[in-house]
């Protein structure tokens, strides 16, 4: 694979990134409290959407790609006409920093997740606050639908993943394995597996049929560990310190290592014609492969 397109992207860290639907244009959300759109023909600055007072820590598009949401540890939630970057509501519940944003498959639903303990489900259409889902005892800080929109997994710290109900927000279980904390969660487009890595350094591998545990990656490397499916369900990546990785879903092994001069990789993102890959870094760069040959 050829070096990475390098995208100096924000004037701090950058916590998420993500294509949109059409892989024209790429979004980034920074430490500097920025939204900004890079267009994929030529990696240049389209626009850039401002509005949250600190750190913009993740973000969402919906499934009809008009509609882009965002949490910030400025504790709110946004949610932004896209491509227009006019903000449409702005969300509050939460008392402490927004980790992590989802939007359901159906189009339904943003559940956001807090350093507060607590998981919100809102009304994508209104921004009507629906519920808030407990049963975390501290800080939430990864979340994922599942793809028929019924299930929600929820991690953060503590060694279980919680799956709750849709909509009804109730507990269905707990997956354990991990220890310390769940860095990560992501469904399969196929949604056949959760994969979750945990802090100790293993990325694990669930059946959504009767969520037992398929397989165990051991990483023996530090990170935050983020992670994402391919679009095909074949590959796993997985971002370490100095290195990003992709797994086989099919026998876990690994089949690519790409080394890093940076230490923090913060997120990933696969284009949705699979050509790209991006990475989101604690050197305010974003570190794009172009896939199409591995």
């Amino acid at each position: 694979m050829e070096d990475p397109t390098i995208i100096e992207a924000h004037s701090s860290h950058v916590p998420g990134v993500l294509f949109t639907h059409d892989s024209k244009m790429l979004i980034s959300v920074g430490m500097d409290n920025s939204i900004k759109l890079w267009s994929v023909d030529s990696w240049n600055l389209v626009d850039t959407f401002e509005g949250h007072e600190k750190s913009v820590n993740t973000l969402a598009l919906s499934p009809d790609g008009i509609k882009l949401v965002t949490g910030s540890t400025d504790t709110t939630v946004k949610i932004w006409a896209y491509p227009s970057g006019r903000i449409l509501h702005t969300l509050r519940g939460h008392k402490k920093t927004v980790a992590a944003v989802d939007i359901s498959p159906n189009g339904e639903f943003i559940a956001s997740a807090s350093y507060d303990s607590k998981v919100k489900m809102w009304s994508l259409s209104s921004g009507e606050d629906l519920m808030t889902i407990t049963g975390h005892k501290r800080n939430v800080s990864s979340i994922a639908f599942s793809t028929d929109s019924k299930t929600l997994a929820s991690g953060g710290i503590g060694d279980e993943i919680f799956l709750w109900s849709i909509p009804a927000g109730k507990i269905i279980g707990k997956l354990q394995g991990h220890r310390v904390a769940v860095a990560s969660l992501d469904f399969s487009s196929d949604g056949q597996y959760l994969a979750s890595a945990g802090y100790e350094g293993t990325v694990k591998l669930w059946s959504t049929n009767d969520w037992s545990e398929v397989r165990t990656i051991e990483l023996h490397a530090k990170g935050v560990f983020p992670l994402t499916f391919s679009l095909d369900c074949k590959t796993l990546a997985v971002g370490t310190e100095y290195s990003v990785r992709t797994y086989s879903i099919k026998n876990g092994s690994l089949l690519q290592k790409l080394p890093l001069k940076v230490k923090g990789v913060y997120h990933l993102a696969y284009s949705p014609n699979s050509q790209w890959l991006a990475l989101a870094s604690a050197d305010k760069k974003i570190r794009v492969y172009d896939i199409r040959d591995t």
